[in-house]
C-alpha cells in the first residue's frame, strides 16, 4: 500500500502512530528509503532478511529517494508475499511514474492537507459531524451550531492546511516545504537545472497573488524568463508537487 502526499501533510506521523498504535512493534520494521544503509544494501535483499526473521510488516518513507524502487517492491509482491509493505513520498511526481510497475499490486491512497472541519476539531476543539451533498442542501448543517464559521475559515485559508500550523516555527517550516519541492523535487524529477528552481519560485509568488484568473501563458514566461511553451508542463509540475491546486 503506498501513501502519497505534498511534504508536511502527516504521511510519517500516520505511519509511525499507526505502527504504535495498531502494531506489535516487535513484528514490524520503519526505515526511510534514504538512509546511508542503502547506498549498498538492496531493498528485496532486506525483504528477504526480514521473512526470514519473522517480520510481517515493513514501512518504508521517502521510498522515491531509493533507485528502481518500484521494480524491487514489485519483486517484494511476487516473492515475499507474507511481507505486508507499506511505502510514502512526499514526491508527487515519482510516486506517479513509478506506480506503473505496480499496477493490480498496489493500491496508492492521497493524503491531503487538513479539511476545514479537521482543522475545526485539532486546532479549535471543534467536533462537527460530516454531511451529504443532499443533506447539505436541505439546510441541516445549520444543526451544527457553528455560530461564526468565517472568522474560523480566515484562519483556515491562512494556516489550517497543515498539522504542525500550531507549532512556533510554522513559517519556517512552511518555508522550507516549498523550498524543497520547488528547488529540489521537480528539477530532479524533471531533470532540469537547481537553478529552474528560481523560476518555479518566481511563478508560485504570481499565482499566489493572482488567483483566481487565467493564466497568461505569454506573460508568466516573461515574467519568469521562460519558454512559453514550457508553461503548461511548469503548472503541472507545481500542480502534482502539491503547491497549487
Amino acid at each position: 500500500m503506498g501513501i502519497r502526499g505534498p511534504r508536511g501533510v502527516g504521511k510519517t506521523t500516520l505511519m509511525l502512530q499507526h505502527i504504535k498504535k495498531d502494531l506489535n512493534t516487535a513484528d514490524v520494521l520503519y526505515i526511510n528509503a534514504d538512509d546511508i544503509y542503502f547506498s549498498d544494501h538492496r531493498l528485496i535483499d532486506l525483504a528477504e532478511k526480514l521473512v526470514q526473521r519473522g517480520i510481517s510488516h515493513l514501512f518504508i518513507d521517502e521510498i522515491h529517494k531509493y533507485k528502481d524502487w518500484s521494480k524491487e517492491l514489485k519483486l517484494i509482491y511476487d516473492y515475499y508475499s507474507e511481507l505486508k509493505v507499506v511505502f510514502s513520498s512526499s514526491s508527487v511526481l515519482d510516486l506517479n511514474k513509478g506506480t506503473s510497475d505496480l499496477s493490480r499490486r498496489a493500491i496508492v491512497y492521497n493524503l491531503y492537507g487538513l479539511s476545514f472541519r479537521e482543522y475545526l476539531e485539532l486546532f479549535q476543539g471543534i467536533t462537527t459531524p460530516v454531511f451529504s451533498l443532499d443533506e447539505i442542501v436541505s439546510g441541516r448543517p445549520e444543526e451544527v451550531g457553528l455560530k461564526t464559521p468565517l472568522l474560523y475559515f480566515e484562519e483556515y485559508l491562512k494556516c489550517g492546511y497543515y498539522p504542525f500550523a500550531n507549532e512556533n516555527s510554522f513559517d519556517e517550516k512552511l518555508w522550507q516545504i516549498v523550498n524543497l519541492t520547488l528547488e529540489n523535487d521537480i528539477p530532479v524529477f524533471a531533470d532540469m537545472p537547481a537553478s529552474m528552481g528560481r523560476k518555479f519560485k518566481k511563478l508560485l509568488a504570481v499565482i499566489a497573488q493572482s488567483v483566481p484568473f487565467k493564466p497568461n501563458m505569454s506573460k508568466l514566461a516573461e515574467i519568469i524568463g521562460a519558454g512559453r511553451n514550457q508553461m503548461p508542463d511548469y503548472f503541472r509540475f507545481i500542480e502534482d508537487a502539491g503547491m497549487i491546486a
